[in-house]
C-alpha cells in the first residue's frame, strides 16, 4: 500500500488512527487514506464516545493486538475527534512488525 500510518519515535511508536465508535465489534479493518493523502489505521469499538469510553476501548484494542499493557498505548491527540495519534511504549521496529500484521499488510 506504499505509506503506513505509524512512524517510530525513540521508544515508542506514533500511530494515527480513524476510529468509529458505536462500530458493532472491537477490530482493526486496515489502513485507509484520508481526502488528503494520509494513511490511517482504521479501527473501530463498540463503545461510545463518552466520557472517554471509546478512547479507552481504543487503547485496549491496540494494546491487544500488539501484546502490550494497555498502560503502553497512550492517546497524544484528538481526546474528542475520530482522527486520533497514539503512541505505544517499546521496541518500534518489533510494534511496527506486529501492527502490520494485525492489519494484513506484512510489509513495514
Amino acid at each position: 500500500m506504499g505509506e503506513v500510518p505509524w512512524r517510530a519515535t525513540p521508544g515508542c511508536l506514533s500511530v494515527v488512527v480513524r476510529v468509529t465508535p458505536r462500530g458493532g465489534r472491537d477490530a482493526i479493518d486496515g489502513i485507509d487514506r484520508l481526502s488528503d493523502g494520509r494513511a490511517v489505521l482504521k479501527l473501530r469499538v463498540r463503545s461510545v464516545p463518552e466520557d472517554g469510553a471509546a478512547n479507552e476501548a481504543v487503547r485496549k484494542l491496540l494494546a491487544k493486538a500488539l501484546c502490550v499493557p494497555t498502560s503502553a498505548v497512550r492517546l497524544e491527540t484528538g481526546a474528542t475527534a475520530r482522527l486520533k495519534t497514539l503512541a505505544i511504549a517499546g521496541d518500534p521496529a518489533v510494534l511496527a512488525g506486529a501492527l502490520a500484521a494485525a492489519c494484513g499488510t506484512e510489509k513495514t
